[in-house]
């Protein structure tokens, strides 16, 4: 059961995407995104213009006049939402957490799929599945989408991509387009990830906070690890404490870009602190060009 507050941030959180697709995203999504290829439409007569390699020789020959084979797009796509709810996408230190974000990004995503009369699902993980909704069309399933990711208590605490991407490999058939939400904590999800995306289209939603990247200087703090509970002290007052801390996530940030261009897989790196419909269209753009 949803608190109050939880009821309202769904119902903001739908007004602010519904509008979102609507005026930035509606054709840029069906660009971006194909169907599975071309399906059988119809048989209609011959016309001047039309390829020889089209005609159909069983109705030709059966009705004495030539017919060619119609085909059109087959535009539905199922689309799943993979997230992570691990304990470190609770951190947020500006504008919002990133399980916020990931909620609202799960909402665009899945507005998006619909109003292109796509199928949505939706798999949470941590370092388990959490919960599991399999894809439907509709409004009230994307509200119950958004309900699960914003409202969800998730038992475990730490990231196992690979075991989201098994997950979806057994309960999918079909080709589906992937959007693997998550700040990629995980650096053991390489090979899982270059296997699915030779079956779906493997989207990373990478979710980023500015104090991942770079300590203030405030003095002494004590820091927890969110999916270990492990705690330190930090004296974020010494520059080379604060410039060691900036490498080293610096070369985590390197080392995860490489990992997800070599599985050959799509990112798109939003931030806490800033919107991230920017970065969403060029997303959009980059994969338009390309088609």
């Amino acid at each position: 059961m949803l608190s109050r507050e939880q009821l309202k941030t769904v119902r903001k959180i739908q007004i602010r995407t519904s509008h979102l697709v609507t005026d930035l995203f509606a054709g840029q999504y069906q660009s971006a995104f194909k169907g599975r290829g071309m399906e059988f439409a119809e048989v209609r007569l011959y016309q001047p213009g039309d390829e020889i390699r089209t005609i159909d020789w069983n109705v030709t020959a059966r009705t004495g006049m030539p017919h060619v084979k119609r085909y059109a797009e087959e535009r539905e796509l199922t689309v799943m939402l993979l997230v992570d709810a691990s304990a470190s996408t609770v951190f947020g230190s500006v504008r919002q957490t990133k399980s916020a974000l990931a909620a609202e990004l799960g909402a665009l995503f899945a507005f998006s799929a619909i109003t292109n009369n796509d199928k949505v699902g939706l798999v949470i993980f941590t370092d388990r599945i959490e919960l599991a909704l399999p894809p439907r069309k509709g409004t009230h399933h994307v509200l119950r989408v958004i309900r699960e990711v914003l409202s969800l208590r998730p038992v475990g605490r730490g990231t196992n991509i690979s075991a989201a991407l098994e997950h979806l490999a057994r309960v999918t058939k079909r080709r589906c387009v992937v959007f693997v939400v998550s700040d990629f904590l995980d650096p053991g999800c390489r090979q899982a990830l270059r296997m699915a995306s030779r079956r779906h289209d493997v989207i990373a939603v990478v979710l980023e906070d500015p104090r991942e990247a770079a300590l203030p200087a405030v003095g002494l703090v004590e820091l927890e690890e969110a999916e270990t509970g492990e705690r330190y002290v930090v004296d974020t007052g010494n520059l080379r404490v604060r410039e060691a801390f900036a490498q080293e996530a610096a070369v985590a940030r390197a080392e995860r870009d490489r990992g997800l261009r070599a599985a050959d897989v799509d990112a798109i790196v939003v931030e806490t602190d800033r919107p991230y419909t920017e970065a969403l269209l060029r997303f959009f753009r980059m994969r338009e060009r390309r088609q």
